[in-house]
């Protein structure tokens, strides 16, 4: 095979991967399924869209090899292929975030309209004894990995399972990451039922794959 046909060869071998990316619905999708299998109700609830239109999303990120499947009685399952797939995304996250100016006020402006702004990062936290973790995904996905001393209440549970939570310590609340709002919404009831809370800037799985 000579050099060129190679090359064009490789390029749009991957070109054909990146093409998935380049839905914000199949990006969401891949954020979702990094945090544990779903149906694709489940997909087509949380992300706004019809069960059709998730179902052709998930065709193509199959096809690129992004995304599994396996058959659970009358559900099929997805999840991702792989931990590579979800470090391509991540690294798109990132680079979105220092790169597009944005996405970079996008974000910032609906954290200072949620009053939670002041995120924290898990590498400079308050000590231990100061802190009540709060995981607030889903309970299928606190159950498919999480910090090991958080709490979980879903957000959809938190309004009624305040008095579960400690009042002499800062709840820092986390969810899928910094484009997922449930951490955002935990710290707005908290706050106004006089917690005093903050949102971690990072998922359980951002900590899970970083390096040491």
């Amino acid at each position: 095979m000579e050099k060129r046909t190679f090359k064009d060869n490789m390029y749009t071998a991957i070109a054909g991967i990146t093409k998935a990316f380049s839905s914000p619905n199949r990006l969401e999708i891949i954020d979702l399924l990094a945090n544990g299998e779903k149906t694709v109700e489940q997909i087509a609830f949380q992300t706004a869209i019809s069960v059709a239109n998730a179902s052709q999303h998930l065709q193509v990120l199959k096809t690129a090899r992004l995304v599994k499947s396996r058959r659970e009685g009358i559900f099929i399952r997805y999840s991702l292929n792989g931990p590579s797939a979800y470090a391509a995304w991540k690294t798109l996250r990132a680079l979105a975030l220092e790169q597009d100016p944005a996405v970079q006020l996008g974000l910032r402006q609906f954290r200072e309209a949620m009053g939670s702004a002041d995120s924290v990062s898990y590498a400079n936290r308050p000590p231990q004894g100061q802190v009540c973790w709060l995981d607030v995904r889903p309970l299928d996905e606190f159950a498919a990995g999480h910090l090991p001393e958080a709490w979980s209440i879903p957000i959809a549970e938190l309004a009624q399972r305040l008095e579960e939570l400690p009042r002499d310590k800062t709840i820092i609340a986390y969810c899928r990451g910094p484009f997922c709002t449930y951490a955002d919404e935990a710290v707005q009831v908290l706050r106004a039922n006089g917690f005093q809370a903050m949102r971690l800037e990072e998922s359980y799985l951002d900590l899970k794959t970083a390096p040491n």
